[in-house]
């Protein structure tokens, strides 16, 4: 080859290089080349207000209501130390989770389940037995007395951080053997002799029986409660002494995460919620929006969004951030979406950090897993990601850009807060793009601290900004 065809050669492959790495588009120097690449889609149509769970004053001072709504801690993952300890160790943990914003925290069943001082509780034989009684083989719980439980949620008060309860009601487990004259055998039906002598039952109050053969689902061949029946309704929710209301009243739990809510009718959790009050949210597990939708209008509560979650693992570990632009709960009616990264049941997504990044500045209220937080995650940095939700995650959404690994959202901000732009990059490399913000002629910067650029926007409101290779950007107006 001579030495100018080789000079050619190299300027050709250095020219085809440095687009190639640059973008997947034309490269843009401005805002009016930007614009007829983008198309706006307004996924969510309100009034812009947040995620409300009810909760509206502080009695401490402590911790308020935020700008961008609230954040909620599952404050426990399967198989937590046994040993009685658990609520102690949540003790010391409140205080801290309430300075970093924590808003909410979701114990596990706290009742007496008949695996005893091992039993994570889902398998509930006395509801009124907290570690309490010698029952099962134990008097404390795997998580402690009933003692240490009343002290964690007054703690959890005092730093004005809401408490809820994991309410596992579609199944019973640990009664005693009986003659079932519905089932013309010997079932472990018989909860009458339970050591707090409260909400006794028999084979009348489970199915089969005279109300039917069965409802919408059992779970694990328990026992299944009946809640057609009279005694069950009267002793769950209706009852001033029941379980419902003993649970708020007097143990002070704000809230409900109803377990396993396929197993029975929504109406169940629409009566429990109209009769005893508080925040609640239904494990509904199905990827399906319709489904949700469904399940939280009848219910009349909020709803994990399964249909957000799976699609998250979709999109950030299959590298195709084009699925974020797809159905969820929290387009649907963000004010009855719970999202979540992972759960005490299921650990699916691989690339966690940008999946918080999208639930920390996206609508509906986010879940941070325990173990994300305390052990796996940059704790600095989930942190940061909810003093962004707190404070800068407002109004309604507008997605402005989605590639496979590219994915760029705006909250449009409420009630005088500015809102935010969200920068998703899935790449290995560094992105720049030039967006349309909320913001004319203002500085804005990234509050993650992921980029040191300070632009101002233009007086048509674009901007170009960046993101950092595996990470993300949040950028606001620099005040």
């Amino acid at each position: 080859m001579k030495k100018l065809n080789l000079k050619i050669y190299l300027l050709s492959a250095l020219l085809v290089g440095f687009y190639s790495c640059n973008s997947n588009d034309e490269p843009i120097t401005n805002s009016a080349d930007a614009a007829s690449q983008f198309k706006v889609i307004d996924v969510t149509h309100h009034d812009g207000h947040p995620f409300s769970t009810g909760k509206t004053t502080s009695t401490t001072g402590k911790y308020v209501a935020n700008p961008g709504g609230g954040v909620m801690m599952q404050a426990f993952y399967w198989d937590v130390p046994a040993g009685g300890n658990w609520w102690n160790t949540l003790s010391t943990k409140v205080t801290a989770w309430s300075n970093a914003g924590i808003g909410s925290i979701w114990l596990p069943p706290v009742s007496k389940a008949q695996n005893g001082p091992y039993s994570m509780g889902y398998d509930p034989t006395d509801y009124f037995d907290f570690g309490n009684y010698n029952q099962n083989g134990t008097v404390e719980t795997r998580f402690g007395s009933k003692t240490e439980l009343v002290n964690l949620i007054t703690k959890a008060h005092t730093e004005n951080i809401q408490v809820y309860a994991d309410m596992v009601l579609n199944h019973n487990s640990g009664g005693q053997l009986e003659s079932n004259p519905f089932t013309g055998t010997q079932t472990y039906t018989n909860f009458t002799g339970v050591a707090s002598g409260k909400f006794p039952r028999t084979s009348a109050d489970f199915y089969k029986n005279a109300y039917g053969s069965n409802d919408e689902g059992a779970f694990g061949g328990f026992p299944d409660l009946a809640h057609v029946a009279p005694n069950v309704q009267n002793w769950l929710w209706l009852r001033t002494d029941g379980v419902g209301k003993y649970y708020k009243n007097t143990m002070k739990f704000d809230g409900w995460r109803f377990d396993y809510v396929k197993g029975f009718g929504p109406w169940v959790v629409k009566d429990w919620n109209a009769s005893v009050g508080g925040f609640s949210v239904g494990e509904y597990w199905d990827s399906n929006v319709n489904t949700l939708e469904w399940w939280a209008n009848n219910a009349n509560s909020s709803v994990f969004d399964f249909a957000c979650y799976y699609k998250m693992n979709d999109a950030f570990d299959g590298n195709n951030l084009n699925l974020l632009n797809e159905d969820m709960m929290w387009k649907r009616n963000p004010y009855k979406a719970v999202t979540f990264v992972t759960n005490h049941d299921t650990d699916e997504i691989y690339n966690k950090q940008l999946a918080y990044a999208y639930i920390l500045t996206h609508e509906g209220y986010p879940t941070i897993f325990y173990r994300d937080y305390e052990e796996w995650l940059n704790k600095a940095k989930m942190d940061n990601l909810i003093w962004i939700h707190n404070n800068k995650a407002t109004g309604t959404t507008s997605i402005l850009y989605a590639d496979n690994d590219e994915y760029i959202a705006r909250r449009n901000g409420y009630n005088g807060n500015p809102g935010l732009v969200v920068y998703i990059n899935n790449s290995s490399t560094w992105q720049e793009r030039w967006v349309p913000t909320n913001w004319t002629n203002a500085q804005i910067k990234d509050f993650t601290g992921n980029s040191t650029w300070i632009p101002t926007t233009q007086g048509d409101t674009w901007v170009k900004i960046q993101s950092p290779p595996n990470s993300y950007s949040v950028w606001s107006i620099n005040m």
